[in-house]
């Protein structure tokens, strides 16, 4: 049986990226992996801080996807292991969510998203799945890490 996650007001609702479990991380604080991940787009500009700084994760997301912003040469090779960072940090840093990502023992995780192919699976089920894979590493790197 597969566990489906989208809504942060959901039983799953840690998993998403708008959840507000911040972490510490570069020595700055990030109100959520959202935040993190959008702003790594413009990494070393005015841009980055800007990101961080925004009061809700939707804005920090619409930020991120704002093309007249520089996005980094680089974004298409780095951003599953930004994600995978950002993740693992948020996990680590909010008990409450990592007992909850332990609680789904082996079972798959998946973003039951219908817009997204890449982060989720899609509407019709067929996407990549990346955020969902992401958690399950996630889950078992915290596991071994214990």
């Amino acid at each position: 049986m597969a566990i489906y996650f989208y809504k942060t007001n959901e039983e799953y609702g840690c998993f998403s990226n708008f959840s507000k479990h911040g972490f510490e991380l570069e020595a700055k604080y990030w109100i959520t992996s959202e935040h993190y991940f959008q702003a790594q787009k413009f990494v070393g500009t005015e841009s980055e801080e800007q990101v961080r700084l925004s009061s809700t994760p939707m804005e920090a997301a619409d930020m991120g996807r704002d093309r007249s912003k520089p996005l980094r040469k680089d974004w298409e090779e780095v951003k599953d292991d930004i994600m995978r960072r950002a993740v693992l940090e948020k996990f680590k840093a909010n008990n409450d969510a990592k007992k909850i990502l332990f609680s789904t023992g082996d079972e798959e995780i998946i973003e039951k998203t219908t817009k997204d192919y890449y982060w989720g699976c899609g509407e019709d089920g067929t996407g990549k799945n990346m955020l969902g894979k992401i958690l399950m590493e996630t889950r078992d790197i915290l596991r071994n890490y214990q």
